[in-house]
C-alpha cells in the first residue's frame, strides 16, 4: 500500500502546484480576489484546478478501495495514469477547452477501474 499512499501524494501535490498556477494567472491576468471571473485565460486555469478537485473525490478512495481490495501496484499504475491524464487535461484546456476530452477520458477513466474494481473486490472479500 506505500505505492498507494504515494501516488495519492502525487496527486495531491499536482492539486497544489494546479492552484499555484491559478494564483500565477491570477496575477497576470490581474483578477483580483474574489472574482473567479475575468481574464478567458485564467477562466480556463481556474476550471482545470476546481475540475481536478472534483474529480479528487473520486479518485482518493478509488486508490484506497482498489489497493486493500485488488491490487495495491495496479491502483499505483492506474494512480499514475490518472495524474497523466491530469496534465494532458491541463495543457489541453489552457490552450483549447474545446479540445479537453482526451485528458478528461485519461482521467475519468482510471478512476471508474479504481471504484468499480475496488467495490467488486470488497463484495468479493465480504461474500468469500
Amino acid at each position: 500500500m506505500v505505492a498507494v499512499h504515494v501516488v495519492i501524494a502525487l496527486a495531491l501535490i499536482q492539486f497544489f502546484v494546479f492552484g499555484a498556477l491559478v494564483g500565477r494567472a491570477r496575477v497576470k491576468y490581474q483578477v483580483d480576489a474574489p472574482a473567479i471571473t475575468g481574464h478567458p485565460v485564467f477562466e480556463r486555469y481556474y476550471r482545470v484546478h476546481y475540475n481536478t478537485m472534483e474529480q479528487l473525490v473520486s479518485f482518493v478512495p478509488g486508490m484506497l478501495l482498489f489497493g486493500t481490495y485488488v491490487s495495491a501496484t495496479g491502483a499505483a499504475i492506474l494512480g499514475l495514469v490518472f495524474i497523466a491524464g491530469r496534465l494532458v487535461y491541463l495543457r489541453l484546456y489552457i490552450a483549447d477547452p474545446k479540445k479537453r476530452g482526451a485528458g478528461f477520458g485519461i482521467s475519468v477513466l482510471p478512476i471508474m477501474i479504481l471504484i468499480l474494481g475496488g467495490l467488486g473486490g470488497a463484495i468479493w472479500s465480504a461474500v468469500g
